[in-house]
């Protein structure tokens, strides 16, 4: 995976130089996106994208690229490092210049492009705990400025867990780098969206398999009561897909074991990567 993309050029990750002035180092003026590719193939890559122009949209940067341009890109990108499984990593920044705190005036963006290799994660259980979300106002945007997501993810770390779910003003928002669904009295509740929650992909996809085969969930906002009770906990990303907690806070969450619903959920989203990408 040592092949890269940098403004217009595929290279070798070492040769990549970035200026010390881009906007993306010196203020993280930026957005990105993490797209899973399983077996040389991308998954949900037009939703991605969408997501990539709200981004740029919020921060009054234009998309330098086309969807078709994009595609290409991150297709050959993919193939240059050897298809299979691939996590895609695309960051745009503002670009560089000097610096100032209001936009520049006629400056290029910088687009960088990578990919790692991509484990497919397991349905075992993992841990968590909660934290008070400490982060900005504006979470709808997938920025590159993450200090508080890593600090809050780095205190998960250090209590021996996976992920920090977040409370803001008593009410759950998401993980430090995942969005979140409780079960109570059966039914899948996720937060809705709204500036304090990033529209994960994978988040929208369980949702639209539920209700697919009619499996109670709904989005309304959650207390930090509801998740301390809830029968069942997951969190989703791109690269987690869906994964149940099974332990928050030191305490088991049902029986500490990946509950009946996330097993029929688990199985609903296999499912449904090997009718998209084996018909």
């Amino acid at each position: 995976m040592n092949t890269i993309y940098l403004n217009g050029e595929f290279l070798p990750l070492a040769q990549a130089c970035i200026s010390v002035q881009d906007r993306g180092f010196i203020f993280g003026d930026g957005v990105y996106e993490v797209i899973p590719v399983y077996d040389g193939k991308f998954f949900r890559l037009s939703q991605h994208l969408q997501r990539l122009a709200h981004s740029l949209e919020k921060i009054h940067l234009a998309n330098p690229l086309t969807q078709a341009q994009w595609e290409t890109i991150l297709g050959e990108l993919v193939e240059r490092n050897g298809g299979g499984n691939q996590a895609v990593y695309l960051q745009i920044t503002r670009g560089e210049a000097e610096r100032t705190h209001h936009f520049p005036a006629k400056v290029t963006p910088t687009i960088f492009i990578r990919s790692n290799s991509f484990a497919i994660p397991t349905s075992a259980g993992v841990k968590a705990i909660t934290l008070e979300d400490t982060r900005w106002s504006h979470c709808d945007i997938k920025s590159i400025a993450l200090l508080s997501s890593v600090l809050l993810r780095q205190q998960a770390v250090e209590a021996d867990a996976t992920e920090s779910i977040l409370i803001r003003q008593g009410q759950v928002t998401e993980g430090a780098a995942t969005n979140v669904f409780i079960i109570l009295e059966g039914i899948a509740i996720t937060p809705p969206k709204s500036q304090f929650i990033l529209a994960g992909i994978t988040r929208e996809l369980i949702l639209e398999l539920m209700q697919e085969v009619e499996l109670p969930c709904r989005e309304e906002p959650i207390t930090k009561s509801q998740l301390r009770y809830a029968e069942e906990i997951w969190i989703t990303s791109s690269t987690r897909e869906v994964s149940p907690v099974t332990n928050l806070d030191g305490q088991m969450v049902g029986h500490g074991q990946p509950g009946q619903l996330y097993t029929k959920v688990y199985s609903l989203f296999q499912n449904y990567k090997q009718r998209v990408f084996h018909g």
